[in-house]
């Protein structure tokens, strides 16, 4: 099945009428996954056995016209959790973990009969910018496999980018959905925070973290999340915003018409690749061309965006982590001799260098001595930053600009530096920190590699978000160039 050429509108089509039935979508799925994942390693479990059988229920329940997404395989990133089906967040601490619960968006996508036919790898307990910090394997690129997908959702970019899947989830603390998205040249959104519930998504930075769907096309991405938003009362952060159906507010008369744009100059500063720029600016003229108005803006603040960011979730990511002790679930050290030891040298083994990394960062920032000094002076930053997207936002129903200052680096050598690394998400954390909804989608290339372009709205009105990207994704044609690996499916 190549996936490259059919929108999950048409899927869902060709179930409804009956062409394909979801059981031979969901066995073509895994035949595919089998003979591409060697080249990308994509997933970390497959769950053909139930998926089989759910997609076989469904035929014989009979896919509805009205249930859009019915019958259709999807992925789910590995710190999503799912009853009886392995969730180890790509860390060793969770190798053998296997979860007696869903989580919300989990079962809101079988209530949406969906297939989920398995996890996909990441950076450990979502912790970097490239997932090469799974303790399992590293994800390539879909473009070029010497190239880091990006992170922390690496592996469901891949997945969707190489024709794996149509969809797949993944979870979004500093760019971890935008910035895959970009390097992969697919769509992501990272929702306003509290449109998605968190419940059942193993936590990294709680007050940042929000779940979001990764697909070839913007429409595609509004139905998904249509799909997986609204309230719930098992997570009190939840918003009880209505749940637009954002897709079917796109069609041919969708424009941007009248519309006003801000294109921060911070965003297109040094640091930013000429190619990288030179793809904004070109959409910002697309979107001129469609008779919306493009402004240059600022954002004085975002340069401080990351140290407050890494301070913030650092502590919150050392204050979550610490569940993980070696004595109610999660990998136990075998050479113990009393009760320390069992703390030390299970966290010792069972954590990656980046997540030890983070945890001492946290820890140090919470510290008596050292709270004012750091975890509050970031969290004042955070409202200044907020304040600036704001004044923007005030008479601009968006901002513009890249997803990442460069297009995809190589695995291995490339970027070893932490802080580096860490600088790689100067434009997408501001959006986490402010609790904005941001969206990536394919706006040029570099090298042959995808550039992404991200658009930033007010909360809870990602309708807007979608109906500027699918202007854009309309008239262009980025979004139906598609990776060699992809297009041999």
């Amino acid at each position: 099945m190549n996936y490259f050429k059919t929108d999950l509108a048409s899927l869902h089509a060709d179930l409804v009428a009956k062409k394909i039935s979801s059981k031979e979508l969901t066995q073509a799925t895994f035949d595919n996954i089998k003979a591409t994942d060697p080249k990308v390693d994509a997933f970390l479990n497959l769950n053909e056995e139930a998926a089989l059988k759910q997609a076989a229920e469904i035929d014989a329940q009979g896919i509805s016209a009205d249930q859009p997404l019915a019958g259709i395989p999807v992925a789910l990133k590995d710190n999503i959790v799912t009853k009886g089906m392995k969730t180890t967040a790509a860390s060793k601490m969770l190798a053998d973990f296997t979860p007696v619960y869903d989580a919300t968006v989990t079962e809101k996508l079988a209530q949406a009969q969906m297939i989920t036919v398995g996890k996909t790898n990441m950076d450990e307990f979502a912790m970097g910018g490239s997932t090469e910090n799974s303790a399992f394997k590293t994800t390539k690129n879909a473009w070029d496999q010497t190239k880091v997908p990006g992170g922390s959702s690496g592996g469901s970019a891949t997945a969707v980018a190489s024709g794996q899947v149509p969809a797949a989830l993944g979870s979004d603390t500093g760019g971890s959905i935008r910035q895959p998205a970009s390097f992969n040249g697919i769509v992501g959104i990272k929702p306003t925070y509290g449109r998605v519930s968190r419940w059942g998504l193993i936590a990294f930075g709680s007050s940042l973290d929000q779940i979001g769907p990764l697909t070839h096309g913007v429409k595609d991405n509004a139905s998904v999340l249509s799909a997986i938003s609204g309230h719930d009362d098992h997570d009190l952060t939840s918003s009880t915003q209505a749940v637009p159906d954002f897709a079917a507010e796109l069609n041919e008369a969708t424009s941007v018409k009248g519309m006003r744009i801000g294109l921060p100059k911070e965003f297109l500063a040094e640091g930013v690749s000429d190619d990288v720029k030179a793809a904004i600016l070109a959409a910002a003229d697309t979107y001129r061309k469609l008779g919306a108005t493009v402004d240059e803006v600022s954002l004085p603040h975002n340069k401080y965006g990351v140290a407050a960011y890494y301070i913030i979730a650092s502590s919150e990511a050392s204050s979550n982590l610490q569940r993980f002790d070696g004595i109610r679930y999660g990998y136990r050290a075998q050479d113990v001799q009393n009760l320390e030891d069992v703390y030390v040298k299970s966290r010792s083994e069972g954590f990656g260098d980046e997540v030890k990394r983070r945890i001492m960062l946290g820890t140090f920032s919470l510290s008596a001595g050292f709270y004012d000094a750091y975890f509050l002076k970031a969290a004042k930053v955070r409202t200044v930053i907020m304040n600036d997207f704001k004044a923007v936002l005030k008479d601009h129903d968006f901002i513009m600009g890249p997803v990442a200052p460069t297009p995809a680096f190589g695995i291995g050598a490339e970027i070893k530096d932490p802080l580096t690394m860490y600088m790689n998400d100067v434009l997408t954390i501001p959006v986490n920190l402010a609790g904005l909804p941001g969206l990536s989608l394919p706006a040029g290339f570099s090298n042959n590699l995808p550039v992404g372009m991200q658009l930033i709205g007010r909360p809870f009105d990602e309708s807007t978000l979608y109906k500027a990207g699918y202007a854009f994704e309309q008239n262009t044609d980025f979004h139906l160039q598609v990776p060699t690996l992809g297009g041999q499916n």
